[in-house]
């Protein structure tokens, strides 16, 4: 099971990723993109999840939570269970 099979916090507001769609740095993202996102708006139907993508974008992702806080790691180069790891503490999801 997908340590994204739950409801994240409330205090999360949104997630945005960023990405390049034909860059091989960003290949681990994509691959995250495809399978977790389901996984996360069927847990969290009201939280906005963006997904950017832009020719030579670096591959991160950014986690804004209540009082305007915000949170980003840097994915490029990631295989997509690395990049799940890595969103996982952003998100503190264990």
């Amino acid at each position: 099971m997908s340590a994204f099979a739950k409801a994240l916090s409330p205090a999360l507001r949104e997630i945005r990723v960023l990405c390049s769609q034909s860059g091989q740095a960003s290949e681990g993202t994509r691959q995250f993109i495809l399978s977790t996102y389901p996984i996360i708006k069927k847990h969290n139907p009201d939280l906005p999840v963006m997904i950017r993508e832009a020719s030579g974008t670096p591959a991160r992702v950014f986690a804004r939570f209540e009082y305007g806080v915000e949170k980003h790691v840097e994915l490029d180069n990631l295989s997509s269970s690395d990049v799940a790891s890595k969103v996982g503490q952003l998100l503190n999801v264990s």
